[in-house]
């Protein structure tokens, strides 16, 4: 409620925005521009139509392929197996030292070969372009979009370089066995000191000089749709060496590779492709990137550019989606909003706005206590007066305005998160207090309760929590009080305000 309240000060310090002014929105006010909504508005979603024909076609074929592809891929992970066990033979889980000598020379080429067959007995037609860098040239690939568990193709076209993966990956029977065949930098969920442990491990190898394989990583951290590049993490590019961007195309008219956290499951995706007579992949290899002295020093800014070039490369936008939308999007559904309702472009809100994870979900708590009963989990104009148990009047408009940044009649969760954080700080106290009061005036009388009065307080001192009770029997002449009351309390009560129960308060807000 004194967020409310504050944003409604903020609307009255908008240039042609007085209050009074019905049905008048306020523009924009600044360093909003950097917050438009981002091209993509759910890159973790795919919804592949499939028509009679096709559903006719793959019901037919399947009959044939799937069982025979099924039983040659089987075939060619049970013939790999043993390659893999001399090559990690006596060799501990977490390497500290590159497979070598002859192990290396004789299991690496027959390795390649099976891995190849893999994928052909799927019946994927690889297409490759560009030049594959060498581990002096680029000790680090990054591959890009990661839209699907078959990018390990990948990984056998590169030439099998280690890969980042869980620890309890390396656990599963044969599949284990494969993995730690091409020598993977192990992850540890348990470990505390994980994260710091994998990117000193990235760095020895990367540094190695040729020594270790090249390391391929994954740096958008989770399959989208294809449709833009995400967020890069910056573990492959924190070493300051060169990398090499591979890009991956799917062009078929069926998609049935795609594995996002609404679509097809695995199996079904499995038995889609199984069941297709070949499914096209296009593997890209672009020049090596070199950091400069700048991006050396910032992983971020490197991350940047090199996804700039590989979105360039493939014609497609950039988002600042990450990870950590996808929980904020299982969070949204467990909370009965739709799905895409906890996508708010984690990257930027968080770096923007200095808000972390757990109080950008808090926010999504408070957004669906307000927002459950609407329909398409939105906020309208209504569900917004009900909330704060306040009639639809001209500054509510306003404040409603404020938070409804792209003017469609609704506040979505990404403007309900942008208004907190960006127009919700005390503003002038005077003008506080001046708004707040016509705002909760609700008869129109001259006075308010205690209850509003608190809030009004709260709203001015920018304090979140404030036992008013005292001070209001000591200004109020029954169970109420005037403008004038109110406006010569904000002096008083930040005297009786003890330091330790708040700080003082700061903008949030950062130029764009």
């Amino acid at each position: 409620m004194n967020r409310c309240a504050e944003a409604a000060a903020v609307a009255a310090t908008v240039p042609d925005a007085g209050v009074g002014d019905a049905g008048l929105r306020p523009p924009m006010v600044p360093r909003q521009a950097s917050f438009f909504p981002p091209p993509v508005p759910n890159p973790f979603v795919q919804q592949t139509h499939i028509g009679t024909a096709s559903r006719l076609r793959i019901f037919l074929l399947g009959i044939i392929l799937l069982p025979i592809r099924a039983l040659l891929v089987a075939l060619i992970l049970l013939l790999a197996w043993p390659f893999a066990a001399i090559s990690t033979a006596c060799c501990p889980e977490k390497l500290t030292h590159p497979i070598t000598g002859w192990r290396r020379k004789v299991t690496e080429p027959a390795l390649k070969f099976l891995g190849r067959a893999l994928f052909f007995s799927m019946g994927f037609i690889v297409t490759v372009k560009g030049k594959i860098a060498s581990p002096l040239e680029a000790p680090i690939f990054v591959v890009a979009p990661h839209s699907t568990f078959f990018d390990g193709i990948a990984c056998v076209i590169a030439g099998l370089p280690s890969m980042v993966s869980r620890n309890e990956n390396a656990q599963v029977p044969l599949m284990g066995r494969l993995l730690r065949a091409v020598q993977p930098v192990l992850v540890s969920r348990v470990d505390p000191d994980s994260r710091k442990t994998t990117i000193n491990e990235i760095i020895k190898r990367a540094t190695s000089r040729g020594e270790w394989p090249q390391i391929l990583v994954f740096p958008e951290g989770t399959c989208t749709n294809r449709s833009c590049l995400i967020t890069f993490k910056p573990g492959a590019f924190i070493p300051g060496v060169p990398v090499q961007p591979i890009l991956l195309r799917y062009p078929n008219k069926l998609d049935t590779v795609t594995w996002t956290w609404q679509g097809y499951t695995f199996i079904q995706l499995c038995v889609l492709t199984f069941c297709q007579p070949f499914t096209k992949v296009e593997v890209e290899f672009l020049p090596v990137q070199v950091p400069n002295h700048e991006e050396k020093s910032d992983p971020v800014l490197f991350a940047n550019r090199v996804r700039n070039v590989m979105a360039d490369a493939l014609g497609i936008p950039v988002t600042d989606h990450t990870y950590e939308d996808c929980r904020l999007m299982i969070s949204a559904g467990q909370l009965t909003l739709p799905m895409e309702t906890g996508l708010v472009e984690f990257t930027k809100i968080s770096r923007k706005l200095k808000l972390d994870w757990d109080g950008i979900r808090k926010h999504l708590d408070e957004y669906a206590s307000i927002a459950s009963s609407s329909k398409g989990g939105r906020i309208g104009i209504e569900e917004f007066a009900e909330y704060l148990k306040l009639p639809v009047s001209d500054v509510l408009r306003q404040l409603f305005a404020l938070f409804d940044r792209n003017h469609d009649g609704s506040i979505d969760f990404r403007e309900y998160v942008i208004g907190l954080a960006v127009l919700c700080n005390p503003a002038n106290t005077e003008e506080i207090i001046q708004v707040a009061f016509k705002l909760f005036d609700v008869d129109e009388d001259g006075y308010i309760t205690e209850e509003e009065f608190s809030t009004i307080l709260q709203a001015s001192l920018g304090v979140p929590a404030l036992d008013v009770s005292g001070l209001f029997k000591e200004i109020a002449q029954g169970d109420s009080v005037s403008y004038e009351e109110v406006r010569a309390t904000p002096s008083i009560a930040s005297n009786k305000v003890s330091p330790e129960n708040h700080e003082e308060s700061t903008s949030d807000k950062k130029d764009d």
